[in-house]
């Protein structure tokens, strides 16, 4: 199965945000996409990760699907010209890369910042819909719990997801230290472009309140319904200032919150992250009482730092990576023999009881349960070798060999056995 494990799809490396957000999938898409795959293509396994930065499909066949998959998403997003499309996407045929790929992708050394973790929950939300419309098989379940388990070694065992390597994640984890110091901490983000967006993410599951606030009032409506934020329209945020106990502000425009702005903050501190270049909040700001600004570059020094942490820790999770791998490939390469595995102990069976029937008619019922004991206890016996030598054979690479040998012995190919 594992040999017929692919991956097609678009990410940031390959693919500009245009045609990310053209391509992106929601929940509600994911799940008829699957039902496709499965009743049009013909796809037994299929997985869907879509997310911002990119929208892949794993999936299990002989050949290559990947035209096929791409045109029915373009059916389903309206695309007409499916050709344009095709050079940004970007396949991987073999198994055993596309089941590495997989791990690198939930693990985040495939992630926009090194280590992403949401990377890992939003891998965990595509195999829930898998899993919900039955394209998860035998592999998939099994190689998507070894993901689960590499990632949890990795934050064990490696650095590699300590500290905050992105601006929006830095600021996040700087909200939640600052929301500490109140009892119902108000937030405001001021700017949804790409940072300010990704920071109203990262909060939008935090039990403080968090507002947004956007130049463009359809993007802040329409991130809010996404996020459940409360919204503030643009033009009313001037006035508003005061009320909140924490202000992001990444609107590039210079000195666009001042001192003046915040003078009716009656008592209490006040903390502003500004995010901006230019700066948007005058440097007066900081001289206020009560009141502490975090600039760009104390967030950026704090995301680098981590970065670099990161970075360092690659090779211990490639190492990680590796070592599950080839746990992944000994178990592929022994469903490859099951069914010979599963027709052999059937043969046996079934021999069993012919011999049974045959030498037991007039038995008493203490020897009849003797004798069923005894022959389960001899087949088990006799099965055991079999088994151990074709899982021997499967990590030689010369399975093949010995499952002729069994079928030719044994019949396997017959519906009934010889007697």
């Amino acid at each position: 199965m594992q040999n017929h494990f692919k991956v097609v799809g678009i990410s940031f490396k390959n693919a500009p945000v245009e045609i990310r957000e053209i391509i992106a999938l929601d929940a509600s898409l994911i799940s008829s996409l699957l039902i496709e795959f499965r009743e049009i293509l013909g796809l037994e396994e299929s997985l869907i990760i879509s997310t911002c930065n990119r929208t892949e499909i794993f999936y299990s066949d002989l050949e290559d699907r990947s035209r096929e998959i791409i045109s029915l998403i373009a059916a389903k997003k309206g695309l007409e010209k499916v050709d344009a499309s095709l050079p940004l996407f970007k396949s991987i045929t073999d198994g055993f890369e596309a089941s590495s790929y997989l791990f690198r992708v939930a693990l985040g050394l495939e992630a926009q910042v090194i280590g992403d973790l949401q990377i890992i929950n939003q891998v965990k939300q595509a195999y829930q819909l898998a899993a919900d419309n039955n394209t998860a098989g035998p592999f998939m379940h099994r190689l998507l719990h070894t993901v689960f388990f590499a990632n949890k070694r990795v934050f064990q065992e490696t650095a590699f997801r300590d500290g905050a390597a992105s601006v929006s994640y830095a600021s996040a984890t700087l909200i939640r230290t600052l929301s500490e110091s109140f009892v119902n901490p108000r937030v405001l983000v001021i700017g949804l472009g790409e940072i300010g967006e990704d920071l109203a993410r990262h909060l939008s599951d935090e039990t403080f309140s968090v507002n947004i606030c956007n130049r463009t009032n359809e993007k802040t409506r329409s991130l809010g319904a996404e996020l459940n934020l409360e919204t503030i329209e643009f033009s009313q945020v001037k006035g508003s200032l005061p009320e909140y106990d924490i202000i992001v502000s990444s609107v590039p425009v210079k000195d666009f919150i001042n001192a003046d702005d915040l003078g009716n903050k009656k008592i209490g501190i006040q903390y502003l992250i500004d995010l901006s270049i230019p700066r948007s909040i005058d440097p007066e700001v900081d001289s206020l009482k009560g009141v502490s600004v975090y600039n760009i570059d104390e967030i950026q020094e704090k995301a680098s730092k981590a970065v670099e942490k990161r970075v360092a820790a690659i090779p211990e999770v490639e190492m990680i990576i590796a070592e599950t791998m080839e746990g992944i490939k000994e178990w592929s390469q022994e469903m490859v023999v099951s069914p010979t595995i599963q027709k052999l102990k059937n043969a046996l069976e079934d021999i069993r009881k012919d011999e049974l029937q045959r030498h037991l008619k007039n038995a008493s019922p203490e020897m009849e349960h003797f004798a069923e004991k005894l022959s389960k206890s001899i087949t088990q016996k006799i099965m055991k070798l079999p088994v151990l030598e074709l899982k021997a054979a499967c990590k030689r690479g010369e399975a093949d060999s010995l499952v002729e040998a069994l079928t030719d012995i044994f019949q396997l190919d017959q519906e009934t056995t010889r007697k």
